[in-house]
């Protein structure tokens, strides 16, 4: 992306520890250390170490109020802001030329490439501006190239190696926090996702809501280790019966699991039956398989939006287990809405 910002969070951190930290730095290196202190220059840098201390305050205790272009310019403004100090104090020593570091890191780690690009050939320009006013054109020119080669290299490492791979965790550690680390299919949180954006798509949706029945007895029978196989074999069999690239299975807590498909009523019918026999071909349960209670909702036959998606696929469950559980129950239509199939029913299994 062309302005892709990354960690804002980190980005405005960064930003306030720059500014807070070079405020009274400013200071000192403009106008305690130097022997001559001319008025306007006073109050030039006095004005500067403000900006930044404001700044600064504001980027860490309210970035929220701070516009999210500023996270993007900043680098921009701060290697103007050090060119400009270099060049009103016509110092071009090294230690002057690494304040520049900042602007190249905080680019390389923030931005997209686009914009460390752009950073690192405003800070070559600065110094280069800097370089060739103050020193000697030759001197000037080596200190240009090293710097310059030196702060690509730096661009490089930072953006190539140490950026792809925090992304790298970010994107484990986003994966981690959406899937249910016992049976590997999607938790309820990537679960609520996936409703609420399928439910806005065409075509009829079919929520299947599964619970395993009497899974305390199993716990208490056979051990929490056999508990947990049942309730992968469980989610096994859901995935077996989910097969399109949209249809998604999640454990929602506890022994209660949800399969969503793009299907209408008489496919998640047969859906249900298919759960039920992947699972009975289970046999390496120690328990044998379980037996499920399924409750079925399908939009729009059901229901309107999501919420009452999930709520007519719950009353369905809820009917099946009063039925004798082992059972899959069909939702009720409610009044007024136009059902495209059969009315409401409670079916035993097999």
């Amino acid at each position: 992306m062309r302005f892709q910002l990354r960690d804002e969070p980190g980005a405005a951190r960064s930003v306030a520890y720059l500014m807070l930290a070079a405020a009274p730095l400013v200071f000192v290196t403009g106008i305690v250390l130097p022997d001559e202190h001319p008025l306007g220059w006073v109050v030039a840098i006095a004005l500067v170490c403000l900006v930044m201390a404001g700044g600064g305050a504001m980027s860490y205790w309210r970035p929220a109020r701070l516009p999210r272009l500023w996270w993007l310019v900043a680098p921009f403004a701060t290697t103007i802001m050090i060119a400009g100090l270099n060049f009103a104090s016509r110092d071009a020593a090294a230690g002057s030329q690494f304040f520049y570091l900042w602007p190249i890191l905080y680019a390389a780690n923030f931005l997209s490439n686009r914009n460390a690009g752009l950073t690192l050939a405003l800070v070559s320009a600065g110094q280069a501006a800097v370089g060739f006013t103050v020193l000697s054109p030759g001197h000037a020119l080596a200190d240009w190239i090293s710097i310059t080669v030196a702060f690509t290299l730096t661009a490089i490492v930072v953006a190539s190696s140490l950026r792809n791979r925090h992304d790298r965790l970010r994107e484990v550690l986003e994966a981690q926090a959406l899937v249910d680390p016992l049976t590997g299919v999607a938790n309820r949180r990537s679960f609520d996702g996936s409703l609420a954006r399928a439910s806005h798509g065409g075509g009829p949706l079919a929520l299947l809501t599964v619970d395993i029945d009497h899974f305390k007895s199993i716990n208490d029978t056979w051990g929490h280790g056999a508990g947990d196989r049942a309730l992968q074999a469980v989610a096994e069999a859901l995935r077996t019966v989910a097969k399109r690239t949209d249809d998604v299975v999640a454990r929602l807590g506890g022994d209660e699991f949800a399969l969503l498909l793009r299907t209408d009523r008489d496919g998640a019918r047969h859906a249900a039956d298919e759960v039920r026999a992947a699972l009975e071909a289970a046999a390496e349960l120690p328990s044998g398989p379980p037996g499920l209670s399924i409750g079925i909702a399908v939009l729009p036959d059901h229901a309107g939006t999501a919420e009452e998606l999930r709520a007519a696929s719950d009353d369905a469950l809820y009917r099946a287990k009063d039925g004798g559980r082992g059972r899959t129950a069909m939702a009720v239509t409610p009044p007024g809405r136009h059902s495209t199939g059969q009315p409401a029913e409670v079916s035993a299994a097999g």
